[in-house]
């Protein structure tokens, strides 16, 4: 990141977009900048896509989902991948109306965007989709893991973790006692210390799952499920030389209860919302359907056009000190 000018980033300097603005036509902001790779490109015609009213560019997407990762923790940037706008366009684009697309002649159209990440190895994979001119949010959770791991917990705000071992002891304790199956979220009693404790569930700690995040609250993602799960499956063949399926009972689907957009345009800020406030408080209780209407008020996605804007705006400030030091 910007490590020499990180101040330039908090702070929001209105007066310096119309300062800008004349220049901006021949000038270009990059981020992350050089010498780090991979960085994008953004150009005056990008910013205006952030108008009231104006759908967000791929260009737009892009920029800030990298831009989040980089500003993210390093627990929570060692366990996620976020692929680029382009990806799904990619693996879903047809050569020939007339002609059948194998799911592993789809793999190698993106065989080579995960040459540098096994993406087995972390625990969230973030798809952007556009579809229709509509932008939605795919979550693949845990693909490495090959079933569902729980933990025992005190009620539904409990945080508290618990590692494989415990969660097995947990679940001999309660076999010897004839109770509940660990996989039952239902109220289950152990007696401990002389006395009978009730409100102990067990919760999924770890699923593997496909979550979609979509601020339109549309239906129609089976096609998406299906597609995704077959490059799963393509990918761990070519990655692990072996093969595994990925099919529903493996790698459950579900839509998160996610707020909604109360307009046609917003489509893009949500999803840029959606995994900035997952990057920030990642979920730790995979009971399905995610229950998330309350993630984030509506108002914080209103102001999130003029944020980006500034951002890119002063992200360009810095480059330019820089660059004259």
């Amino acid at each position: 990141m910007f490590s020499s000018c990180t101040s330039c980033q908090s702070i929001i300097l209105q007066p310096l977009r119309f300062i800008l603005f004349p220049l901006i036509d021949v000038l270009t902001r990059v981020f992350p900048p050089p010498p780090l790779k991979g960085g994008i490109t953004v150009t005056m015609e990008d910013l205006q896509c952030l108008d009231s009213g104006q759908f967000l560019n791929d260009v737009i997407i892009d920029f800030y989902l990298k831009y989040l990762l980089h500003k993210a923790s390093d627990d929570v940037t060692e366990r996620s991948h976020i692929f680029s706008s382009f990806f799904y366009k990619q693996l879903t684009r047809r050569d020939n109306a007339s002609e059948g697309i194998t799911k592993d002649r789809r793999h190698q159209r993106v065989k080579t965007w995960t040459r540098h990440v096994d993406i087995f190895k972390k625990d969230f994979l973030f798809v952007p989709v556009n579809q229709e001119a509509h932008w939605y949010l795919v979550v693949i959770c845990f693909p490495g893991l090959d079933e569902t791991r729980f933990e025992a917990w005190d009620g539904p705000n409990s945080q508290t973790g618990m590692s494989q071992s415990g969660t097995d002891e947990f679940q001999d304790q309660e076999a010897a006692q004839g109770s509940k199956s660990p996989t039952d979220t239902s109220e289950t009693f152990l007696f401990t210390d002389g006395v009978f404790r009730a409100s102990v569930c067990a919760s999924p700690l770890c699923r593997p799952c496909i979550l979609i995040m979509d601020s339109l609250k549309r239906s129609l993602h089976e096609r998406v499920f299906k597609l995704l799960r077959d490059y799963l499956e393509s990918e761990w063949e070519v990655r692990r030389g072996s093969t595994r399926e990925f099919g529903p009972e493996q790698m459950q689907s579900s839509h998160c209860q996610v707020p909604l957009q109360d307009n046609s345009s917003d489509c893009g800020l949500y999803l840029l919302q959606y995994v900035e406030s997952f990057l920030k408080d990642p979920v730790v209780h995979f009971d399905l359907p995610l229950q998330l209407e309350r993630w984030f008020p509506r108002q914080q996605v209103r102001r999130k056009r003029d944020e980006i804007r500034d951002l890119v705006l002063n992200l360009y400030r810095c480059q330019n000190l820089d660059g004259n030091r």
